[in-house]
């Protein structure tokens, strides 16, 4: 009688990150909700309003550079324990922000080291998958995409019916007792069990003697050309995911609708990150990375021609499967670069790149529309880095070390 499989912990591991996905970086994505609201109460401009995410995003890509690092050496239940802690706090104390200082503490600080799980996360689940590593890691980060589905409408509701210092109380308790709670549950990997992973084949993925360092990794044309076009794709995507919901709403449009275009973003991500995501493994990763990079231009120059409704909902669908495909391709690209032997490291110094990018990107643009009382230029500068994005993964060939010359 053949032994009975034993059940793999690796899909409680999986379900967790799922879910902390969907409300730390879910609720990270949709800050433009909250953006009209604060203004008109506090009556600060744009640019400052801005600022306070551009600072978020700037501690969540300096922490996953070295948050990976303490998750190898403490596990991924301390670690999540302590962003969730500090997130949670930081929407609670949101709800008290009288000033610019506390704004830029609460939200920029606490929020933003408490929201840098992606790198923890997605370097757990990796632990815990050989066979279905591709598959998981796709499942996992799409909680991102169903929380920026989600959330934009539960948080207009919320504000709607209470004000966004509430919203900010509600957010922080769930916080608080979710990903507090759930992350007692988390292993860093199957060597903490009484059994090893069950999916994992045998001769699995394996460092090779030819996977470069991060030293040997930043030797070379192809790690600053992935760095500087990352920078530009953060710019571009949120950009326009902060002030979407304040332009569409400048022009006439409700707050309800620019809260579903939102939501139609979270949506078409989950598509981007299942499906196009996927498609890596068949079309090759730089190829898949493209076709991203190139949907994410389309977006932008539909949003510029966008003036009735139906045309913004086109730019959510587009916008939100090039973020779901190239945000997914992200590691992938890091292995196949530079194989695994820093993967973790050179991955964290990728994601701070988007997050450059995605922390200067909104600051520019409200500071654009503070100047010109129009989102047109910051709109049309997104258009042009999305055109050198594109040039960049163009040229972007995997790099011939002594190691691999023959690969």
């Amino acid at each position: 009688m053949p032994e009975k499989t034993r059940f793999n912990y690796g899909y409680i591991i999986a379900i967790i990150s799922f879910f902390a996905m969907m409300l730390l970086l879910g609720l990270h994505a949709v800050f433009g909700i909250f953006f009209k609201p604060i203004i008109a109460e506090l009556e600060w401009t744009r640019t400052v309003t801005s600022g306070a995410f551009a600072f978020s995003q700037i501690m969540f890509g300096l922490l996953g550079i070295g948050i990976g690092r303490l998750n190898d050496k403490f596990g991924p239940r301390i670690v999540m324990t302590l962003c969730g802690l500090l997130a949670g706090l930081g929407y609670l104390l949101m709800s008290q922000v009288q000033t610019v200082w506390q704004m830029y503490l609460f939200y920029g600080v606490m929020i933003g080291v408490g929201s840098s799980i992606y790198v923890p996360l997605l370097s757990t689940v990796a632990r815990w998958f050989v066979q279905k590593r591709g598959m998981m890691t796709g499942i996992v980060f799409a909680g991102a995409g169903v929380g920026m589905l989600i959330l934009p409408l539960v948080i207009n509701q919320l504000i709607s019916a209470y004000n966004w210092r509430i919203t900010f109380l509600i957010l922080g308790a769930i916080i608080l007792v979710v990903i507090v709670v759930t992350a007692q549950f988390l292993k860093r990997d199957p060597g903490q069990m009484s059994y090893r992973e069950n999916d994992a084949p045998e001769g699995g993925l394996r460092l090779e003697t030819g996977d470069f360092s991060l030293k040997e990794a930043a030797r070379t044309r192809q790690f600053w050309m992935f760095l500087a076009l990352l920078v530009c794709y953060g710019f571009c995507f949120f950009s326009i995911q902060v002030h979407i919901a304040p332009y569409v709403t400048d022009i006439g449009i409700s707050a309800t609708t620019a809260a579903a275009i939102l939501a139609t973003i979270g949506g078409a991500t989950i598509v981007g990150q299942l499906g196009l995501g996927s498609a890596g493994d068949k079309l090759g990763f730089k190829r898949t990375f493209l076709i991203g990079m190139v949907i994410l231009a389309l977006a932008i120059f539909t949003l510029l021609a966008g003036k009735e409704v139906w045309l913004f909902f086109i730019f959510a669908v587009l916008m939100g499967l090039a973020f779901g495909d190239c945000s997914t391709m992200e590691s992938p690209i890091a292995a196949w670069l530079f194989g695994l032997a820093s993967h973790g490291v050179i991955l964290g110094f990728f994601s701070f790149s988007f997050t450059v990018g995605a922390a200067i990107g909104p600051l520019v643009s409200g500071y654009i529309f503070d100047v010109h009382g129009s989102y047109q230029l910051a709109f049309w500068l997104c258009a042009a880095l999305a055109i050198v994005a594109v040039i960049l993964t163009i040229l972007v060939k995997r790099p011939v070390s002594k190691y691999n010359q023959n690969q």
